[in-house]
């Protein structure tokens, strides 16, 4: 997507992308692919919170929401370290099958667990607690993966949400939101109102929510 797309203004945004330090090859390629074939991707500046909020947390036992063709999912992978398990899904058998060469090339494919189908279904499926939970999926669906999530996240692990000021579609009036809209702003009313959860977004790029189970 075109950075001009987002909330951030386009001159600040640039000036972020441009005091990045170069990514590896692998990295490189999915961000030159995905802006081809207009694949989403948090983009590396997101990649760099994320990373580092996995490294803050300790996490070992990630579950991602929505992986495409694993850019973040090597970003976790990698903060997460040697001993971690990270759940990557997709609907799609190609990105899935896309997702391994690169996670293989990236040296972090014996840390990664791959599931193909619905993020929903695949969570429900999946036993255990997390430390982190990554949501990336349909917009719409938000909401559902606010209700599912949450309880399957240790205290003190966090939830975190990618695009939740949607372009700053969110301040519409309600009457105009279409149905992704209204799924991020009541995501973002469920993460401010609920007791479990300290919740803040970051005004970058498109939006990224950073929630702390109590």
């Amino acid at each position: 997507m075109d950075m001009q797309e987002f909330i951030t203004n386009p001159d600040v945004e640039q000036y972020m992308y441009s005091m990045l330090p170069p990514r590896d090859p692998v990295l490189q390629e999915m961000e030159a692919l995905a802006q081809k074939r207009n694949i989403p991707i948090i983009g590396p500046v997101v990649a760099r919170i994320l990373y580092q909020l996995v490294r803050l947390a300790k996490a070992k036992t990630i579950f991602e929401m929505g992986s495409a063709i694993g850019y973040s999912t090597i970003w976790l992978a990698r903060a997460a370290g040697e001993g971690s398990t990270v759940y990557y899904t997709d609907s799609d058998p190609e990105n899935a099958r896309m997702a391994a060469n690169n996670f293989e090339r990236a040296g972090v494919r014996d840390r990664i667990q791959i599931l193909t189908g619905d993020a929903l279904e695949m969570l429900d499926r999946t036993l255990g607690i997390f430390d982190v939970v990554f949501c990336d999926v349909e917009k719409q669906d938000y909401p559902r993966v606010f209700h599912k999530a949450v309880p399957r996240i240790r205290k003190g692990g966090l939830l975190l949400a990618d695009n939740v000021l949607w372009y700053g579609r969110i301040t519409q009036p309600p009457q105009v939101q279409d149905e992704a809209t209204r799924g991020i702003v009541e995501f973002n009313r469920l993460i401010y109102s609920s007791p479990e959860l300290y919740p803040c977004i970051l005004p970058v790029r498109d939006g990224f929510a950073v929630c702390e189970k109590l």
